[in-house]
């Protein structure tokens, strides 16, 4: 997505900056789930399911949600905004 050029930021308790890889330069901080943060994305995009995040405020607060590991099974609103993939 970054050659893409796309802006790309990512959230993660357990990991709040990315270390040193070999492959990628990729300096970038883990930034805070807001409500405002999350509706200034065009997309959130859901790579992991920690039990730490709270899935319904997620969707609530974004206007596109891809969920690759059927994280959003049990939200109930906001189910338009959620695509499987």
């Amino acid at each position: 997505m970054l050659e893409k050029g796309a802006l790309v930021d990512y959230n993660d308790p357990l990991i709040p900056e990315l270390p040193d890889m070999r492959a990628y330069d990729i300096k970038k901080k883990s930034v805070e789930l807001t409500p405002e943060n999350l509706a200034a994305y065009d997309c959130v995009l859901i790579s992991t399911d920690h039990t730490v995040y709270e899935w319904d405020f997620i969707v609530k607060h974004s206007r596109l949600v891809v969920d690759t590991r059927n994280a959003t099974k049990n939200v109930l609103e906001g189910r338009d905004k959620i695509v499987k993939a």
